[in-house]
């Protein structure tokens, strides 16, 4: 049997709603360039994968060459949700990819992935049958709110996991997963969750902890400080 290809899928069409404004997250500026331009680069220049799949707004603030993409870049309409925006790249992709392929996700406003992070996923991951997810154990002290926002309860964090990004999975059982939330009329708010939801357990890896979320225009400011 022919081994597996990878492809990544970069949904990058959501509004940032929580930042605010009017450029969404993934295409603030982060050392004088889009956000986004990071990851794209990263997935482009590895040679493990065939295309990337880049699913966005038309309507983006951005031109098309402002992201400098490689030749190997894919564009998409992405959804108004992330998982629609992942449906759409793997609708894309359904033409070219086996369904033993590997497809990574990866969220357009996590700007910190590293090269070694991103190895050590594809290697980690290369036998397994489901695929997995790069994440963190749990360190801060966790809190429940009652509903005037007063501490309820402190909670345990013996064995939870912050998810991050990139998760990677095979690219007939993401999508049978994804169609099965769509149907079941399940949000999900990662690929993982819907393997998980599918009866499927993910492969967690431990990644580095500064592969931050852009969920704040300041998180952009205070990176620009290093």
């Amino acid at each position: 049997m022919n081994s597996p290809r990878y492809w990544a899928i970069v949904p990058a069409a959501g509004s940032g709603k929580r930042v605010g404004g009017e450029r969404p997250k993934q295409y603030l500026p982060l050392l004088d360039k889009p956000s986004s331009n990071g990851r794209c680069r990263r997935c482009c220049a590895s040679h493990a994968f065939r295309a990337l799949l880049l699913c966005w707004r038309p309507t983006t603030p951005l031109r098309q060459s402002q992201l400098a993409l490689a030749a190997k870049v894919r564009t998409a309409i992405g959804g108004a949700e992330r998982v629609d925006s992942v449906r759409a790249g793997l609708t894309a992709l359904a033409q070219d990819a086996k369904p033993e392929d590997w497809v990574l996700v990866h969220d357009a406003a996590r700007p910190c992935l590293t090269d070694s992070d991103l190895t050590l996923l594809l290697h980690s991951l290369a036998d397994d049958a489901v695929g997995g997810l790069l994440a963190t154990p749990i360190v801060d002290t966790l809190k429940q709110a009652d509903t005037t926002q007063h501490v309820a309860a402190t909670m345990p964090r013996a064995g939870l996991w912050r998810a991050l990004t990139p998760q990677m999975f095979r690219f007939s059982l993401l999508t049978r997963a994804l169609e099965q939330a769509r149907v079941q009329n399940i949000a999900v708010t990662d690929e993982a969750e819907a393997i998980e939801r599918s009866g499927h357990a993910s492969r967690l890896i431990a990644g580095r902890s500064d592969n931050i979320k852009i969920t704040a225009p300041e998180i952009c400011a205070w990176r620009q400080l290093f």
